[in-house]
């Protein structure tokens, strides 16, 4: 497990939106300057954090 979903850090939802949205933000700057590699990269890292934090995530843990 790359992230645990459960932990103190993710607690707030600020926290966790603000996780997944960064790297698909990056993601998008990547892509807009012709590094596809690093857009794929980097959205791969956003679609697996939305993932981890919101589909597999047990709120009462």
């Amino acid at each position: 497990m790359l992230v645990d979903p459960n932990a103190p850090f993710f607690r707030h939802l600020w926290v966790r939106v603000l996780c997944v949205v960064l790297p698909l933000i990056w993601a998008g700057v990547e892509l807009y300057n012709g590094n596809p590699f690093w857009a794929i990269l980097f959205g791969a890292a956003g679609a697996y954090l939305a993932y981890e934090l919101f589909v597999r995530r047990n709120p009462d843990a």
